[in-house]
């Protein structure tokens, strides 16, 4: 399998500090699933942020889908966005939109017509749990509610990579294996997916899964040896 995600010595350092992640090299092979783990601090969301492309790195090479996205402009970023959805941790929903809308908003940039979109957003819903809170909008929905219509969001189009932080650190132990097993799901149908998660019970429920561990900045595995291995050119 190709890799959907390829770093090659990658460095990200904030203002003129010491280097929050420093010399990432691993592939994240297309049709893989991969759980990042790592203590508060570690860099989960740094790594996240430079996979979805809210942030460049300091160094190195960066390759999504295939492209070289750290030398790509500001102009060309949102054709890589596209192919992405993402599960963010302070799921940054649109307040003045229903549930029902929020999850259709991926579909209607895309030009799908709200014919269209009506039944397969209405069984996304229904099988987070939701239907009968397609109109309520965010202000007036639990953190958990929240947090699934985020995720229905992301998933909703089926994008081709999908990337969650923390996705089921506001819903109770059934709902966050339902949802597991949303991602499993679309992982068997040929979509990459990466979850940031400190859930460990949650891992090992998931066979085959792949996880890169961050420590300090950097991908080690329990013993301190790379996870991943270094690219090879």
């Amino acid at each position: 399998m190709s890799g959907i995600v390829r770093f090659e010595t990658v460095g990200l350092r904030y203002g003129v500090g010491g280097e929050t992640l420093s010399d990432l090299s691993f592939v994240l092979p297309q049709g893989s699933l991969h759980f990042l783990t790592g203590a508060s601090g570690a860099g989960k969301t740094s790594l996240l942020n430079l996979i979805t492309l809210a942030q460049r790195p300091s160094r190195g090479l960066i390759r999504l889908f295939g492209e070289d996205v750290v030398t790509a402009s500001r102009a060309e970023l949102p054709r890589f966005r596209r192919r992405i959805g993402v599960v963010y941790q302070d799921f940054r929903l649109v307040p003045h939109l229903s549930a029902f809308d929020n999850v259709a908003l991926p579909l209607r940039i895309a030009g799908v017509s709200g014919r269209e979109l009506a039944g397969p957003v209405t069984e996304m819903l229904d099988w987070v749990g939701l239907a009968q809170r397609a109109t309520a909008r965010p202000a007036t929905l639990s953190g958990g509610e929240q947090q699934r219509v985020a995720i229905a969001r992301a998933v909703i189009a089926r994008p081709e990579l999908i990337v969650a932080d923390e996705p089921t650190g506001n819903v109770d132990a059934e709902m966050a294996a339902r949802l597991i097993g949303l991602f499993e799901g679309l992982n068997r149908l040929g979509t990459t997916v990466v979850v940031a998660t400190h859930d460990v019970q949650l891992i090992g429920r998931v066979p085959g899964a792949r996880v890169l561990r961050l420590n300090r900045g950097r991908i080690n595995d329990p013993t301190g040896a790379i996870t991943n291995p270094p690219v090879q050119p």
